[in-house]
Protein backbone atom coordinates (compact mmCIF):
# COMPACT_ATOMS: atom_id res chain seq x y z
CA UNK A 1 0.00 0.00 0.00
CA UNK A 2 1.56 3.34 -1.02
CA UNK A 3 1.21 6.86 1.02
CA UNK A 4 -1.29 8.22 -1.49
CA UNK A 5 -3.44 5.09 -0.81
CA UNK A 6 -3.38 5.16 2.77
CA UNK A 7 -3.50 9.33 2.99
CA UNK A 8 -5.66 10.00 0.14
CA UNK A 9 -6.43 13.86 0.94
CA UNK A 10 -2.88 14.69 0.76
CA UNK A 11 -1.01 15.39 -2.88
CA UNK A 12 2.51 13.94 -2.80
CA UNK A 13 4.11 16.43 -5.25
CA UNK A 14 4.83 20.15 -3.51
CA UNK A 15 6.35 22.96 -5.53
CA UNK A 16 10.26 21.43 -6.51
CA UNK A 17 10.12 18.24 -4.34
CA UNK A 18 7.91 15.50 -2.45
CA UNK A 19 5.89 16.06 0.89
CA UNK A 20 7.35 14.08 3.32
CA UNK A 21 4.40 12.11 5.57
CA UNK A 22 4.69 11.86 9.46
CA UNK A 23 2.46 9.29 10.64
CA UNK A 24 2.55 10.60 14.18
CA UNK A 25 3.78 14.20 15.83
CA UNK A 26 7.28 13.01 16.60
CA UNK A 27 8.45 16.94 17.06
CA UNK A 28 12.24 15.75 17.12
CA UNK A 29 12.19 14.14 14.08
CA UNK A 30 10.12 16.90 12.64
CA UNK A 31 12.37 19.56 13.75
CA UNK A 32 15.38 17.66 12.14
CA UNK A 33 13.83 17.06 8.85
CA UNK A 34 13.13 21.20 8.63
CA UNK A 35 17.08 21.83 9.50
CA UNK A 36 18.33 19.62 6.77
CA UNK A 37 16.06 20.46 4.08
CA UNK A 38 15.55 23.99 4.87
CA UNK A 39 12.85 24.63 3.11
CA UNK A 40 9.41 22.59 1.94
CA UNK A 41 6.38 21.09 3.00
CA UNK A 42 5.37 18.27 5.30
CA UNK A 43 2.47 16.78 6.32
CA UNK A 44 1.59 15.06 9.59
CA UNK A 45 -1.22 13.46 10.85
CA UNK A 46 -3.91 15.13 13.10
CA UNK A 47 -1.98 18.92 11.99
CA UNK A 48 -1.93 18.53 7.92
CA UNK A 49 0.32 20.05 5.58
CA UNK A 50 2.67 22.39 7.40
CA UNK A 51 4.87 24.39 5.61
CA UNK A 52 8.77 25.61 6.54
CA UNK A 53 10.98 28.18 5.51
CA UNK A 54 14.78 28.98 6.17
CA UNK A 55 14.38 26.02 8.86
CA UNK A 56 11.45 27.45 10.72
CA UNK A 57 7.76 26.51 9.63
CA UNK A 58 5.66 29.25 8.57
CA UNK A 59 2.07 29.73 10.94
CA UNK A 60 -0.94 30.29 8.07
CA UNK A 61 -2.99 33.31 8.60
CA UNK A 62 -5.91 31.38 9.66
CA UNK A 63 -5.03 27.99 11.13
CA UNK A 64 -7.08 25.94 14.13
CA UNK A 65 -5.07 26.32 17.72
CA UNK A 66 -3.62 23.15 17.75
CA UNK A 67 -1.46 23.44 14.74
CA UNK A 68 -0.82 26.87 16.00
CA UNK A 69 0.52 25.14 19.30
CA UNK A 70 2.35 22.91 17.20
CA UNK A 71 4.21 25.48 15.05
CA UNK A 72 5.17 27.05 18.23
CA UNK A 73 6.78 24.50 19.76
CA UNK A 74 8.92 23.28 16.54
CA UNK A 75 9.98 26.52 16.15
CA UNK A 76 11.02 26.60 19.37
CA UNK A 77 13.11 23.59 19.57
CA UNK A 78 14.63 24.74 16.67
CA UNK A 79 15.59 28.20 18.13
CA UNK A 80 16.98 25.58 21.43
CA UNK A 81 18.95 23.46 19.11
CA UNK A 82 20.49 26.55 16.79
CA UNK A 83 21.68 28.04 20.31
CA UNK A 84 23.17 24.77 21.56
CA UNK A 85 24.74 24.48 18.33
CA UNK A 86 25.96 28.30 18.62
CA UNK A 87 27.16 27.50 21.93
CA UNK A 88 29.11 24.01 21.52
Amino acid sequence: MSKTEYYPNINNKAVGGYVRVFPVYAPKLIVKHARIFLSGVIWVKDLGRLEFEKGRFLLPRRTQPNVKLAILELNELIEAQSSEAKIA
